[in-house]
């Protein structure tokens, strides 16, 4: 049975190569060191939510996803993964920003349609 950091680190791992990026690219743009990344991945270490959350915006998903082992996961990393191609400096950190803005206006129109039924 898998432990939940070793679940966590195949679904970054899945949507990390699927978007194109290194482990280096996402470390850098959410300050970490790339081993530590790695070790992430790896499931060898316990990921920070703080640090999960930039990731997740990264990726344009919710965290909670990297959290699940099944088809139903895998549909939604496939579905949030985009390539991505030259990029430059600060261009992921802007990609995952404006991902966090779609992500918490997706939320708030889940909230207001919860409250109109």
């Amino acid at each position: 049975m898998k432990t939940i950091n070793q679940i966590i680190g195949k679904n970054l791992k899945k949507i990390r190569e699927l978007s194109g990026l290194s482990q280096e690219q996402i470390a850098k743009s959410i300050g970490i060191e790339r081993s530590a990344y790695s070790n992430y991945e790896g499931g060898i270490r316990e990921v920070p939510y703080n640090i999960l959350e930039q990731i997740s915006n990264i990726f344009g998903c919710e965290p909670i996803i990297l959290f699940e082992d099944n088809i139903q996961t895998d549909n939604e990393i496939m579905a949030t993964a985009f390539r991505i191609s030259d990029l430059e400096g600060n261009d992921l950190k802007e990609i995952a920003n404006f991902k966090d803005i779609v992500k918490s206006y997706l939320k708030m129109e889940r909230i207001a349609q919860n409250e109109t039924e």
